[in-house]
């Protein structure tokens, strides 16, 4: 098994557009194929196939509650909050758990001598899986209105992969925050996504540059190939990047995503080209670090 991540240092740029199509056309050559949407605040790959949601898996983490009763307001529980979710006025004796900023980590609770922290279930979101033609094929990542980070939610789908499958594709979040390096984490190779512009040049190089530090293995698909510049190109020779793949500007493309249908249905040139970039990946790449 192989986990590939196919990520964008930005939104737009069409990661959802090549994580979708490589999973369509792997799928149609009968490869065991599972697609995780990792962009939990916004996740739209399910859209692009018939799927039946199959269930549901609420993801909550552990959040204080402080008795007022049982509190002496000493300042121990928000000592030991790193993440200053622990709101005291000492002068009116008002305490408060800001939930927004509580990572769960259960520090308050082992802080506090007086018994007054409790702790209760707090959702942060949850886990969809979507079947086809009675198959796990599609898992959904999605944060509940409100939450702060999506990562314990993405950590969640990401959890939910077994051996069955011989290809993982993940489609990542934007950016290069949590959310994009929880997900690229479980990947043994990401693909990213660009475009040839400046903004797409500027958040290449902060993709790269990060994949780097984590000592993660990747190349680069230049979408929409033939407008803006060549400083993408001359960027990725300069820093040894592999050029995995261009897919041209071209108004069918566009008309095709914005309306829901795979292009990779429909032009058999780019399916095989999908096919090719996925099998060259697997030959060096092919054997997971991730094993379960």
């Amino acid at each position: 098994m192989i986990r590939i991540a196919v990520a964008s240092g930005k939104g737009g740029t069409g990661k959802t557009f090549v994580a979708t199509n490589i999973f369509n056309t792997l799928v149609k050559r009968n490869i065991k194929c599972l697609l995780i949407d990792c962009d939990a605040e916004a996740p739209n790959s399910v859209a692009f196939f018939n799927a039946e949601l199959s269930g549901r898996h609420e993801v909550t983490q552990q959040v204080p509650v402080i008795d007022t009763d049982k509190c002496t307001y000493c300042g121990r529980c928000r000592e030991y909050c790193v993440y200053n979710a622990i709101f005291i006025l000492l002068s009116v004796r008002m305490i408060k758990v800001i939930e927004d900023l509580c990572h769960g980590c259960g520090a308050c609770t082992v802080a506090c001598r007086d018994g007054a922290i409790t702790e209760k279930a707090s959702s942060l979101g949850s886990v969809f899986p979507f079947t086809r033609n009675g198959d796990l094929q599609i898992i959904e990542a999605r944060m509940d209105a409100g939450v702060m980070s999506p990562v314990k939610v993405i950590k969640s789908a990401i959890g939910q992969i077994s051996n069955h499958y011989d290809i993982v594709i993940l489609d990542a979040p934007p950016g290069t925050s949590c959310p994009f390096i929880q997900t690229v984490a479980a990947a043994d190779y990401t693909i990213l996504v660009t475009e040839p512009t400046p903004f797409g040049l500027s958040d290449l190089r902060q993709s790269a540059g990060t994949l780097r530090i984590m000592n993660k293995q990747f190349g680069a698909i230049i979408n929409r190939a033939g407008t803006g510049n060549r400083e993408v190109y001359q960027y990725l020779e300069n820093e040894k990047i592999p050029l995995l793949l261009e897919i041209p500007f071209k108004k069918e493309i566009a008309e095709a995503y914005s309306v829901g249908r795979l292009v990779s249905d429909s032009d058999p040139f780019f399916a095989e080209q999908l096919a090719g970039l996925a099998e060259n990946i697997i030959e060096k790449y092919g054997n997971s670090n991730h094993q379960r």
